[in-house]
């Protein structure tokens, strides 16, 4: 009963200030704090990684470690050319299948906008047709706007890790 009134309460707040034109981010508030867990820093070369510029060369160089690796071009010319596929419009249909299977407690993006709201979003005839259309236009052109590459990463301890100072540990 306590967790359906709050999701009655917290429901109305959220159409109350889409109504009103506020900013989504409102609501971080009442998203439950979580500790982060208390460990040594990432080693990397024997050296703590407590800059965020040091972190992220050890996880990129952690990642991308065959990338200095000798490559033999020639094995491309090996490989059969396969035909030119000519990509299908997208459908309303497979926004909504794909919008449906998304998880409405997922965090929020760089626009701040969830799941659950694009949900509510696409519910409008209007808004999927737009949606649609641009996402056609960017098939079409072949050309995906840089803007919706962006994202916002957490990196996530993975569980039952002797050791969280490596960064494969995440």
């Amino acid at each position: 009963m306590v967790k359906k009134t709050k999701h009655i309460f917290f429901d109305e707040k959220i159409e109350e200030t889409t109504n009103k034109k506020c900013r989504s981010s409102k609501f971080i508030n009442w998203v439950k704090r979580r500790n982060i867990l208390a460990i040594k820093a990432i080693q990397f070369n024997s050296k703590p990684c407590i800059e965020l510029d040091n972190l992220w060369e050890a996880l990129y160089k952690s990642f991308n470690s065959a990338q200095n690796c000798q490559v033999n071009i020639g094995l491309l010319d090996e490989i059969p050319d396969k035909i030119t596929t000519i990509w299908a419009s997208f459908s309303k249909k497979e926004l909504h299948s794909t919008i449906e299977n998304c998880n409405n407690s997922l965090a929020f993006g760089p626009d701040k906008l969830s799941w659950k709201h694009f949900k509510v979003i696409v519910k409008n005839k209007k808004c999927v047709n737009k949606l649609i259309d641009i996402a056609n236009a960017c098939i079409n052109l072949g050309h995906w706007p840089n803007h919706f590459k962006t994202l916002s990463m957490v990196i996530i301890p993975k569980l039952n890790k002797p050791s969280y100072d490596l960064p494969k540990s995440f």
